[in-house]
């Protein structure tokens, strides 16, 4: 099936390595055109904005910088994030408060029928047993007040990029018909462990646990596996999936889930 992305502006945050540079690629093979958001150039992107999405001030420039592009926006891919060995308070603010402003600045540039593609984790899972941090982390909009939230829940360096994921998928689910009326949707896509320059960061936070998982998958994901799937949601085939997390994770989330209820 084609995706029939000629001509479509899509925007890619974290568009310089990893997922987002592969999903870059994979955009425009497809014949759309892409603005790379990134703290460093982006190779597969069409144009470049330098942008530090962690502050305030760096989501407006970002914002700014793609409205000075000109024309709509068909689609914005946000894959920028941080791993937990970057602090607790750093991960929060680029992998939620930095993602969720930089979203909300680029809707009115969003042409009518635009996708949203979040990009998630399997470390996001747990949301439902979460309520509390993640609905505190929702009604938190001040950048300034990050380390506050973390002391109060005792959010250190490895629950943080947990606690981003999943406060980003229910985010996602709540926003299914925020901009109905428009027929912009947003989906977010959780991987698991993938082969990318920050996967040993994620191994050495989490220890055990992940070299645990590791031995149950039968090989780590590549950007291959997942940036397909990104370029599907941005694609008019995806329209009628609307605030849905889509694992991309070689079964690993049907594994933890099925052993999580007490099924074998």
């Amino acid at each position: 099936m084609s995706l029939q992305l000629e001509g479509k502006t899509i925007v890619v945050t974290g568009a310089a390595s990893g997922i987002g540079e592969r999903t870059a690629r994979e955009l425009r093979a497809a014949g759309a055109v892409v603005i790379g958001v990134d703290r460093n150039p982006s190779p597969q992107a069409d144009r470049q904005i330098l942008a530090d999405l962690s502050n305030p001030d760096g989501v407006a420039a970002a914002a700014s910088a793609v409205a000075a592009v000109g024309g709509g926006v068909h689609a914005l891919c946000n894959i920028a994030g941080l791993p937990p060995t970057r602090g607790a308070e750093a991960v929060l603010k680029v992998n939620f408060l930095g993602l969720r402003a930089f979203t909300e600045a680029l809707i009115p540039l969003l042409c009518d029928g635009a996708s949203i593609v979040n990009l998630a984790s399997l470390a996001g899972l747990g949301w439902p047993q979460a309520v509390p941090a993640v609905k505190d982390l929702l009604a938190l909009r001040d950048f300034d007040a990050v380390a506050a939230y973390c002391a109060e829940h005792g959010v250190d360096d490895g629950r943080s990029y947990f606690l981003s994921k999943e406060t980003l998928i229910v985010w996602t689910m709540l926003q299914r018909w925020a901009w109905r009326e428009r027929g912009i949707r947003m989906n977010c896509v959780s991987p698991g462990p993938v082969q990318t320059p920050i996967l040993g960061d994620f191994l050495q936070t989490l220890g055990e646990r992940a070299a645990e998982d590791m031995k149950v998958m039968d090989r780590p994901g590549t950007p291959d596996d997942i940036a397909p799937l990104v370029a599907f949601l941005c694609s008019a085939g995806s329209a009628w999936i609307r605030g849905t997390n889509i694992a991309c994770d070689g079964g690993m989330y049907a594994h933890v889930l099925t052993h999580m209820h007490g099924y074998e």
